[in-house]
This record gives structure tokens, C-alpha cells and sequence, in this order.
């Protein structure tokens, strides 16, 4: 049970985190789609009635510049949201994980040069483990990466 104090102390952010996503969930669904299209045929459909004139015109592109502004900031929270919470599945993945490298965590704070040295390093793993496969050996194992260095462990 929420107290009144505990609404004011959950704040604005978490209302809007709230909000933002039951409208992109809403707006992503078909009945949305459905609307919008009925949108654009009434419109359309209401061209000769206004002659096709300049403020005919206006409408829609006010109507729709509006209602994409807003949506990207929703989206965009939304985005940033699941997008948070999927790297920590992963990081805790990697974390409870025995083998597994530690220093993989928190890879989207790397700078690019940081990440494609990682990336060249799993791309040469790869490369290893394909020419094993095609040799006729298995390519599974966990593989040092310490030092840029790979070998079979």
C-alpha cells in the first residue's frame, strides 16, 4: 500500500518512466496504427471540401510534427530503459557466470577504440574456432583473451 508521502517521494522521473512506457507499448499497437490511417483518410478525403488550400496543408503537417516530437522523447526513454536493463541482465550473466570475463562488464562505457580491440579479439576467437571446426575439431573450450593473447584453456 503507497502512502501519500511515498507518491511524492517516487518522483517525477518514475512517473514518467511510468507513463512513457504504457504510450509507447499503446502507440506500438495495431488499434494505433488503425487510428492514425483513419487520420489520414479523413484528412485526405477532406482535401476537395478545402480546395487542397494552404491551411489544408498546415494541418496534417502541424498534427504530425507535433505527435512525432513527442513520441521521440517517449521513445526514446523507453529505449533507454530497457536498453539499461537488458545490460545489467547481462552483466549479471557474465558476472555469475565461472569462466567468464570479468572485465566484458559495463562494455557499452569503453570508448570505440576500447570496444574494437575487444571486438578484434572475439573476432579472431571466432576466425580459430571455425578453421578448428573445419579441421574436424571442436571449437569449445574457454579461451584465454588476457593481455589481447588467446590460448586454449
Amino acid at each position: 500500500m503507497m502512502h501519500q508521502h511515498d507518491k511524492h517521494a517516487e518522483g517525477l522521473g518514475a512517473r514518467f518512466a511510468r507513463f512513457a512506457k504504457r504510450c509507447a507499448t499503446s502507440m506500438g499497437h495495431p488499434l494505433a496504427f488503425g487510428a492514425a490511417l483513419l487520420i489520414i483518410v479523413a484528412w485526405a478525403v477532406t482535401g476537395p471540401l478545402f480546395a487542397y488550400s494552404d491551411t489544408w496543408q498546415l494541418v496534417i503537417n502541424t498534427g504530425t510534427t507535433i505527435v512525432t516530437f513527442l513520441m521521440v522523447f517517449l521513445i526514446q526513454n523507453t529505449q533507454n530503459r530497457d536498453s539499461s536493463a537488458i545490460q545489467l541482465k547481462l552483466d549479471e550473466l557474465i558476472r555469475s557466470t565461472r569462466g567468464a570475463h570479468n572485465a566484458l562488464l559495463d562494455l557499452e562505457e569503453l570508448t570505440q577504440e576500447e570496444l574494437n580491440g575487444f571486438l578484434r579479439t572475439y573476432q579472431r576467437l571466432a576466425d580459430e574456432g571455425r578453421k578448428r571446426v573445419r579441421q574436424g575439431s571442436k571449437d569449445t573450450g574457454t579461451p584465454d583473451i588476457s593481455g589481447g593473447k588467446t590460448s586454449k584453456t
